[in-house]
């Protein structure tokens, strides 16, 4: 049982015990001849605990009838109108009746009364009087959204991972068999090494995104200077860029400071810069310009290249998703890249925005808190360059 499970578990006997502390009293009562209510009152001390619960919690008396129900319960549409509202709830009631024994199991529920909207709950019903049942119920969507999430994960890393390593394999029997034709060992040699810097990329990408979403955070906090970030990610890109004669450039205002990761902040332009000269014709620019924005540190990587649609600019940000599957393949790109660095960002307490349009280019833009420095000397005279 998790940790979720043991603490339902711990919460569902303390409440029973309340209730069953109830009932009896309320059993004393009408040994005394006391004039019985058509629904007994709930005990005080157990609407407090109700009251503090974060799961949805309903009490249900006679005839399956609502006497309290937490704001939750309402939320997930487990009751409306005042009753139980689902019928798989309903069922589940209906055994606990019949057989006295707790129920446990996870329901997907409507989120309302129109639209296909639905909710993963696990509901848990268990009598605690003979006319009291309680029901917990626990939203479980986004656990199981995130299991979904890591499913498809594996299913996108076995699929890329595959193809690099099937050409390669292949590539190795054409050697084979053209042993004696020098010509064409050298063509599929090139080919081969062509794929095996594919898949060491890809591998280098899965292992890092994989650690960015396993540990998440930055770490140990430092002070980071923008300037050396993007003149470290510039020197690493421009091999690749003067291979297709694109210029890079820098510019824009200095002396600015963040708290986090150099070598993550480092990653992130890096991959901006290398998606830009990807998709970028020969012989064109790529500009990085760094502003300070009042509390934020902007980084504007610039390219004039295919642009990207805007159907597509909602979906850049998704493991494997690519622009263009045929460019990625001839540059080598695994569509992890925007992935790894929209990660990067948010651990940084930043986000990542996108201006493209089809043939005119893209401008992706990092923005970081910027590190409020304590009034002295050099904090004075950032200001001055920043208002220069």
């Amino acid at each position: 049982m998790n940790g979720s499970g043991i603490v339902t578990a711990g919460l569902l006997g303390l409440l029973v015990g309340l209730a069953a502390s109830f009932a009896f009293r309320y059993s004393e009562r009408a040994q005394h001849r006391i004039p019985a209510r058509p629904e007994p009152e709930l005990d005080e001390g157990l609407v407090r605990v109700l009251s503090v619960l974060r799961s949805a919690v309903v009490v249900l008396g006679v005839d399956d009838r609502v006497l309290r129900a937490s704001a939750p319960a309402y939320a997930f549409g487990v009751v409306r109108d005042g009753a139980i509202a689902d019928p798989s709830i309903l069922r589940l009631i209906a055994e606990v009746r019949r057989t006295g024994e707790i129920r446990d199991e996870e329901l997907e529920l409507p989120r309302g009364p129109v639209g296909r909207g639905t909710l993963m709950v696990q509901v848990r019903i268990a009598r605690v009087s003979p006319t009291l049942l309680l029901l917990l119920a626990e939203d479980r969507t986004e656990a199981r959204r995130l299991e979904a999430i890591r499913r498809d994960f594996v299913v996108n890393v076995s699929h890329e991972l595959k193809t690099p390593v099937g050409a390669l394999a292949l590539l190795a029997e054409t050697v084979e068999a053209a042993a004696d034709d020098p010509v064409a060992v050298r063509r599929f040699a090139g080919r081969m090494q062509k794929e095996s810097t594919r898949l060491s990329a890809l591998v280098h990408e899965i292992i890092e995104l994989s650690r960015l979403q396993v540990h998440g955070g930055v770490g140990a906090l430092a002070l980071v200077d923008i300037d050396a970030v993007v003149a470290e990610a510039v020197d690493r890109a421009r091999t690749t860029a003067a291979a297709k004669l694109i210029s890079i450039d820098a510019g824009g205002d200095s002396g600015a400071q963040v708290y986090g990761g150099h070598a993550m902040l480092v990653t992130a332009v890096r991959n901006l810069l290398d998606n830009a000269v990807a998709y970028s014709g020969p012989g064109t620019h790529v500009g990085v310009g760094v502003r300070c924005e009042g509390d934020l540190v902007e980084i504007a990587v610039v390219d004039h290249g295919i642009g990207i649609s805007p159907d597509e600019q909602r979906r850049v940000f998704e493991r494997f998703y690519r622009v263009d599957p045929a460019r990625s393949r001839d540059t080598g790109g695994t569509g992890l890249g925007l992935s790894i660095v929209k990660h990067v960002v948010a651990d940084h307490g930043g986000d990542v925005v996108i201006w493209s349009k089809p043939g005119r280019g893209s401008t992706f833009t990092l923005r970081l808190p910027a590190a409020n420095l304590p009034p002295g000397p050099q904090a004075s005279a950032h200001t001055q360059e920043v208002q220069a």
